[in-house]
């Protein structure tokens, strides 16, 4: 179980990562498109619309962290915390869930996720293809 705090007045906690779950934080836009584009495969995300133009955390297995590269996305592992609203809060104020976490767990497969969110980026084009 990850060591939580005291809820906030809101109900929110603050849960340490590393724990049950590793986080991924996406910019806003991108994990919405990513959300879509897996579909039924997708776990928990969050939604923090207070971050700089709001970001939303996707909860993979413990360890993922570790091995994450993705670009303009931040992983969070041990030694990170993510701010945790009451289960089935789906509006702000504050943070809330796009999807809430639900009898199966929170996780979503990393490998899943990496891949949704490349394509929620779009094509690239790469130093060989540029014109």
């Amino acid at each position: 179980m990850p060591t939580t705090r005291p809820p906030s007045p809101m109900g929110a906690t603050l849960q340490d990562a590393g724990g049950d779950w590793d986080a991924i934080r996406v910019p806003r836009s991108v994990g919405l498109a990513a959300m879509a584009i897996l579909g039924t495969r997708c776990g928990a995300v969050l939604e923090d619309p207070h971050s700089s133009a709001g970001v939303v955390y996707f909860f993979a297995p413990v360890g993922t962290a570790a091995g994450w590269d993705v670009e303009n996305t931040r992983a969070l592992g041990d030694g990170a915390a993510v701010v945790i609203p009451p289960e089935r809060r789906t509006e702000g104020p504050g943070p809330h869930w796009r999807i809430c976490p639900g009898d199966d767990g929170w996780l979503t497969d990393a490998d899943a996720l990496a891949a949704a969110i490349a394509d929620a980026f779009g094509p690239r084009i790469g130093a060989d293809q540029a014109g």
